[in-house]
């Protein structure tokens, strides 16, 4: 056959190229299908951005969680399951899947509370009583002696006025005068003055003893009395104005006065009858003392003792 537009021969398609003809198109048709596969796994995978710009995933907002289960009847929530989320940002598509599922939230737990050691207990410091101190007795025979000295010294001017009266130096009339010239002579205050020095004295040595001690050491009160009256005669004199001979007759001629003798017996007597005052009030203060020490040691036996006011 000749083509009427060319005027050249056309020679009939046989059989074999009409197969091969169809073999091309289905081939290419395939080829299709696959290039239109790949196209859309492209379009669905995530494309990494350049730079590793992570704006995409700051424009999809914060991730959501999964609701917590605090009830008290289930023990553990079922782990949520991982969702892929899609984000369309500055023209780019990607999706995020979550690495790792959300852990399930157990059941609320107790929290102990943590209590703080006690502290340790301080050593509590009680002081110790102190051991009673043992009063003594020789104040009260200083105020005792004062009353026996004032009991001598009126003993002993009447004794003077007595001797007086009996020699004929003192009358009625001149009783008062002669009185008044004793109370601020020499003669009179000095034994009186010596007497309640001996009795304190004494008084001091003895302190708490017994009345026996008085009575046998009252014979010092009365010498220490004598030796006042010769003492006193000698202020009135005075012995400043006498020589040694004549202070020497003075001291010999009162040795034996009875006024001298009446200063001895008074100084003991007094001595003895006070000194069973102040005897008597120190054996109450030796009670005093061993009460106080009886009481102190029941103390330390008992013990420190705690009082809660």
């Amino acid at each position: 056959m000749s083509d009427p537009n060319h005027g050249e021969p056309v020679e009939p398609s046989t059989s074999s190229d009409a197969a091969t003809n169809v073999d091309d198109v289905v081939g290419r048709a395939n080829e299709g299908l696959a290039e239109a596969e790949a196209a859309s796994r492209d379009a669905v995978a995530p494309q990494e951005p350049a730079h590793h710009d992570l704006s995409y995933i700051e424009a999809a907002g914060p991730e959501p969680e999964a609701p917590v289960d605090t009830t008290a009847d289930s023990a553990a929530a079922p782990a949520a399951p991982a969702v892929s989320e899609t984000v369309v940002a500055d023209d780019r598509t990607a999706v995020i899947t979550p690495s790792e599922p959300t852990p399930p939230v157990a059941e609320t737990e107790r929290v102990e509370p943590v209590v703080a050691p006690a502290p340790a207990p301080q050593p509590i410091f009680v002081q110790a009583p102190e051991a009673p101190r043992p009063r003594g007795n020789r104040g009260a025979a200083g105020l005792i002696g004062l009353l026996a000295a004032v009991v001598f010294g009126l003993l002993y001017l009447g004794a003077a006025l007595g001797l007086g009266a009996a020699s004929g130096d003192v009358t009625v009339t001149s009783l008062g005068s002669q009185a008044l010239d004793a109370v601020t002579s020499w003669w009179f205050w000095v034994p009186v003055v010596v007497f309640f020095l001996a009795f304190w004295l004494l008084g001091a040595i003895i302190n708490r003893g017994r009345w026996g001690r008085w009575v046998i050491f009252g014979l010092l009160v009365g010498a220490a009395a004598y030796g006042g009256h010769l003492l006193g005669q000698l202020f009135e004199a005075p012995f400043w104005s006498l020589t040694p001979s004549q202070g020497a007759e003075l001291i010999e001629g009162q040795m034996l006065a009875p006024l001298a003798i009446v200063a001895f017996i008074l100084g003991r007597e007094i001595t003895i009858w006070f000194g069973a005052w102040v005897a008597s009030r120190g054996a109450r203060v030796t009670e005093l003392n061993i009460e106080a020490q009886r009481e102190y040691e029941r103390t330390l036996e008992a013990g420190p003792q705690l009082h809660r006011m």
